[in-house]
């Protein structure tokens, strides 16, 4: 938010020295427009000043017929407002209503309508708006470290999770609120939004490996979330628990390092195997208890398999390089 004041002040001031510098009236209106057209991706700022700029056109346009034919009455820029906005919108140029108003005002204000007038409001478009672009185009402050750093966060706090799985599975009396899994939720959002935006300020190749990551992560959450639904089921301590926690222990670790290591996986199908050595279960809540622990183990296996067909940004110099991630 602050550096966009700071753009928007640069956009302002410029576009009121290039109006004064032309000896075009209505320098502080070129500023005023220059302020609606600053944006928070290059992108959007494209689709924002065009908007702006056609959807003023059209205003004009109308304007200029109800003026001429009805004259400069307040009544009869009511009636603009009922007659352009909707067309404005209809036009999918709905961002630029407040741009065509301020432009409409001024021919409103002049009360004359003459080629000069009409040239003079297209000049000021193209000189505040113009500056705003340039702006914007110039310079966007890069959000590498900030997704990183919420990248650092989810990874943290999936480990935490997989602990406190962990601990449930070795004391099922073990009690947990729960929380990071809410935060970890929050948390996946906020980077799918930065990711969004990052990709919005890359004009030619858009890097998509964080939105891709992001959206892993929430896929992920979706399964530990059924992970939790299974391990509630587990209310009494058994060696398959115990074997099973061991899993977690080390999936706690693998999920915060730059590598897929596969030691997890490699550990799943040593435990399976050793699952099938054991005897049968001799009473049924013995048998509800393994189906459960076995259960939670199949959504390991898929949360595993989320992470082989993703990649995940693991460098903030150098954001093309991609490793497997846990």
């Amino acid at each position: 938010m602050g550096f966009r004041i700071i753009k928007t002040a640069i956009a302002t001031m410029l576009a009121i020295l290039v109006t004064d510098a032309l000896h075009i009236p209505g320098a502080t209106s070129a500023g005023l427009l220059a302020i609606l057209g600053v944006d928070v991706t290059r992108k959007r700022s494209l689709r924002s000043v065009s908007a702006r700029f056609f959807a003023s056109l059209l205003g004009l346009s109308l304007a200029a017929v109800l003026f001429y034919f009805l004259g400069f009455h307040y009544w009869v820029l009511a009636l603009y407002i009922l007659l352009a906005f909707p067309a404005i919108s209809k036009a999918n140029f709905k961002e630029g209503i407040v741009t065509s108003s301020v432009v409409v005002f001024r021919v409103f204000g002049a009360e004359e309508l003459s080629f000069n007038i009409f040239l003079t409001q297209v000049e000021l478009l193209i000189i505040g708006l113009g500056s705003a672009m340039l702006v914007n185009l110039a310079y966007m402050p890069k959000g590498e470290g900030r997704l990183m750093q919420i990248r650092r966060e989810v990874d943290g706090l999936f480990s935490v999770i997989f602990n406190h799985i962990s601990q449930t599975l070795r004391d099922p009396k073990h009690v947990w609120d729960g929380k990071e899994l809410i935060k970890a939720n929050k948390t996946v959002e906020r980077g799918l939004q930065e990711s969004k935006r990052e990709m919005e300020n890359q004009m030619l190749q858009p890097d998509v490996a964080w939105n891709v990551y992001f959206y892993m992560r929430k896929e992920q959450l979706e399964n530990i979330q059924a992970m939790m639904h299974i391990i509630s089921q587990v209310y009494e301590k058994l060696t398959h628990g115990e074997l099973a926690a061991n899993l977690f222990d080390q999936l706690s670790k693998d999920v915060v390092t730059e590598e897929y290591t596969g030691k997890t996986e490699k550990l799943l199908i040593e435990l399976e195997l050793i699952f099938k050595e054991m005897d049968l279960p001799r009473t049924r809540e013995e048998f509800e208890l393994r189906s459960a622990i076995l259960q939670l183990c199949r959504e390991l296996e898929y949360f595993l398999k989320i992470s082989k067909k993703n990649k995940a940004p693991t460098s903030p110099t150098n954001p093309n390089r991609l490793k497997d991630k846990i």
